[in-house]
């Protein structure tokens, strides 16, 4: 086992590591600007599956060289998160709607105002 990596190997590693923190950073700047729940919850899921893919390519990368072969297991924890933050986001806004007309509050139903496509 390597015990140092050339420069570039840090250098990339830390560079997608920095992007995927921008990510999330960003994400979570989207919390705090965005005024309702159903505007709120695109930025963090956004920003955190970007964020995830940077921190596990970073890993990926720096764990490869330091193996001397192709590691991919990392990867399976943002295929994972790919996969089940929109389905976790759909339920979310779901029950926000849900609770929502609950309260009596008029929610709009996205295409309604739209004429019919032929």
């Amino acid at each position: 086992m390597n015990t140092w990596a050339p420069a570039w190997v840090d250098a990339l590693t830390a560079l997608l590591v920095v992007l995927g923190a921008l990510a999330a950073l960003i994400g979570s700047f989207g919390v705090l600007r965005l005024k309702s729940f159903f505007q709120r919850v695109h930025a963090p899921t956004l920003g955190t599956t970007l964020g995830t893919w940077g921190f596990t390519l970073a890993t990926a990368v720096q764990v490869s060289f330091e193996r001397g072969q192709l590691y991919l297991h990392a990867l399976l924890i943002a295929v994972f998160i790919a996969l089940t933050v929109p389905v976790t986001t759909l339920f979310l806004m779901r029950a926000a709607v849900f609770r929502a007309r609950l309260r009596g509050e008029e929610i709009p139903v996205p295409g309604a105002d739209e004429p019919p496509r032929d």
